[in-house]
């Protein structure tokens, strides 16, 4: 079994650059710290230092070994803090990483009922590609990813896809540019300024069938991984953007622009991707609840043909 005392030893003599540096901020001698690590070198079986005249120098397996001990060591120091802490004052850490796909107001309303929680918790919220996501879901530096498709078939994770629910997609348009088009939905769209997500996003590839389908040709002006960069754009009037019909009052609240139509015959799907097969972290379970029994519950499409395909 690895002898943390001496991984402790070898960590300080990496950080403090020396031997002599390390065992003046440890009050050990030299020949103590360099005799723990020659010990933790041979149960090891592998260098951690090579000597460079004066100096140490680590070796490649010295760098991996030091990036795992920071690692071992800030957890412990948390352990400590979490340990030392008066139960009542402290919260449950909930580890999240937001595909960027994911609009911010989406994953607001997903992580919100975390925060209601009776006892209280921390969110710690990553946004990335949902790729890098979940090779830190891999390694538990995260609890949960929230994305807009579930895990890519043939990921070397071992993961599961929780759906959390799915709705029609809505598309706006700054006042007046909106003023500009006077045909009929979806007519409306062809050859209008048309903002889009980017390649990577779930519902890019359904998205552009519709088009074809419909016979529709939109002039692509902008294509955005970031969603609320989407948005500010179509804020400014560069052109028609989509957002999913869940949010649609939110969107045209927060950007001051027009909903020109609406269509459920094209979806965006979101899941909540954790390491947990059935769900236990509490947190976890109360977004999950509260996206089935709420955000996506009583999802009607709009009534009016001019405004709504389905």
């Amino acid at each position: 079994m690895l002898n943390y005392k001496q991984l402790h030893y070898f960590w300080a003599v990496a950080k403090a650059g020396s031997i002599v540096r390390a065992s003046e901020r440890l009050n050990l001698t030299p020949q103590t710290l360099s005799g723990q690590i020659g010990l933790l070198e041979e149960t090891l079986g592998v260098a951690l230092f090579l000597r460079v005249g004066r100096r140490l120098e680590l070796t490649e397996t010295g760098r991996l070994a030091l990036s795992h001990a920071d690692e071992i060591f800030q957890i412990g120091n948390e352990l400590e803090e979490a340990l030392r802490s008066r139960p009542e004052s402290h919260a449950i850490p909930l580890r999240v990483g937001v595909d960027d796909a994911v609009p911010k107001t989406i994953a607001y309303k997903l992580l919100t009922p975390a925060m209601a929680l009776a006892e209280p918790v921390r969110i710690v919220c990553r946004e990335d590609k949902l790729v890098r996501l979940l090779v830190e879901l891999a390694i538990q530096r995260l609890d949960l990813v929230l994305a807009d498709r579930p895990m890519p078939a043939g990921t070397n994770v071992k993961g599961y896809s929780h759906k959390l629910g799915d709705c029609g997609i809505t598309f706006f348009a700054e006042p007046r540019l909106a003023a500009q088009f006077r045909q009929k939905w979806p007519r409306i769209l062809d050859a209008a300024p048309l903002l889009i997500p980017g390649k990577e996003a779930a519902v890019r590839i359904p998205l552009m069938r519709w088009f074809d389908v419909r016979q529709l040709r939109p002039r692509i002006v902008g294509e955005f991984d970031d969603s609320a960069l989407m948005q500010a754009f179509g804020q400014a009037g560069i052109g028609i953007f989509i957002a999913p019909s869940v949010i649609a009052d939110e969107v045209q609240r927060e950007h001051g622009v027009t909903i020109i139509g609406q269509t459920d015959e094209v979806t965006e799907q979101f899941y909540a991707i954790s390491m947990e097969r059935r769900l236990t972290h509490p947190a976890v379970v109360a977004i999950n609840d509260t996206a089935h029994r709420e955000l996506f519950a009583n999802l009607y499409p709009r009534s009016d043909p001019i405004h709504s395909t389905k």
